[in-house]
């Protein structure tokens, strides 16, 4: 009797052992190796085993082709981001409460894998939802994304899983501090700020300067009261022919305009601008009575040719308008 009390004490401990280890699941076995290193490394033989079903967990994984043998840019980029997908994942969700498992399978590992799926291009991420308990899905195919845009951030791809996911709290993105971009920052703002400090009393005075700020100003007036903004909008030819085997420089009607008519409009209305501005400005104050008569003559036959040529140049956009000034 004592004996056999011995013997059941003695296997109790086997059959414990082995009861533990029916309990623990596929997802408590994956999700252990998941959280020490993720995302997970695949082969043909575990993700076969991860993703076959029942299942009552989802699953991730990246079918992808690392080496540069395979010649996958696009692989090779990413790569950091689902890193950093993986890790943040495991950071915010230790526990498994998701109950979401990230994998990569490389086509070095699995060839079979991707024969079987049929695959020409990578990279290729594929989610399996769970086809048991309480947030199974109806159809448990596999949800494809495809990378047909072009390098994905970890934010878009993160978001998409999400999607897929049954409601409830979920991890955030966490990216790594960049420390190179932050020393380089610093030490360009650094820079700036020391070229500034001995540079300021030679580029203030530039700056405070109001003949400076009145040139600028009045050069953006001029091209754009010229209809340089609508060159770039409508895509104008810069000059078109007339016809008759010459160049037309002047469109007709208000709503069309040659890129070469833009430079010629300004031009004049930057020579009206000098031409008045200098009238008010640098003639009052000539010594020379008869220096300043010849000046007021000069300027003043300037702004008349130029306000005719105007008119006239008006007259090809309106063929209607009836006045105009000689000598034009």
């Amino acid at each position: 009797m004592k004996l056999g009390i011995a013997v059941v004490f003695g296997l109790l401990p086997v059959f414990c052992a082995a009861t533990k280890a029916k309990t623990v699941g596929k997802f408590e076995q994956y999700h252990g190796k998941f959280s020490s290193n993720p995302p997970l490394k695949l082969d043909d033989t575990t993700y076969e085993r991860l993703t076959a079903a029942p299942r009552d967990y989802t699953v991730a994984v990246l079918l992808t082709a690392i080496e540069a043998r395979f010649g996958c840019q696009l692989c090779r980029d990413f790569q950091p981001e689902w890193d950093i997908v993986g890790k943040s994942w495991v950071r915010g969700d230790k526990k498994g409460a998701s109950r979401l498992i990230l994998g990569t399978l490389d086509f070095a590992d699995g060839r079979g894998t991707f024969q079987k799926l049929m695959l020409q291009t990578a990279p290729v991420m594929m989610l399996f939802p769970p086809t048991t308990g309480p947030h199974a899905k109806p159809d448990a195919q596999a949800i494809r994304y495809d990378f047909t845009t072009g390098q994905q951030s970890a934010e878009q791809v993160h978001d998409w899983i999400i999607r897929h996911l049954p409601a409830g709290p979920k991890p955030p993105i966490y990216r790594p501090i960049n420390y190179m971009r932050l020393v380089t920052i610093t030490t360009a703002i650094l820079g700036l700020v020391s070229f500034f400090s001995v540079a300021a009393p030679y580029i203030i005075p530039i700056i405070q300067n109001r003949n400076l700020w009145a040139a600028i100003s009045l050069i953006t007036i001029l091209l754009f009261t010229s209809g340089h903004m609508f060159n770039h909008i409508r895509k104008v030819p810069y000059v078109a022919g007339d016809g008759k085997g010459g160049i037309s420089y002047f469109a007709g009607g208000f709503s069309n305009q040659f890129g070469l008519e833009t430079q010629i409009v300004a031009a004049m209305y930057g020579t009206l601008s000098f031409a008045t501005i200098a009238l008010a400005l640098k003639v009052p104050r000539m010594v020379d009575p008869k220096k300043q008569q010849i000046a007021v003559f000069l300027w003043g036959a300037v702004i008349f040719a130029m306000y005719s040529f105007l008119l006239s140049v008006f007259r090809v956009k309106n063929g209607g308008y009836p006045f105009h000034l000689p000598p034009f």
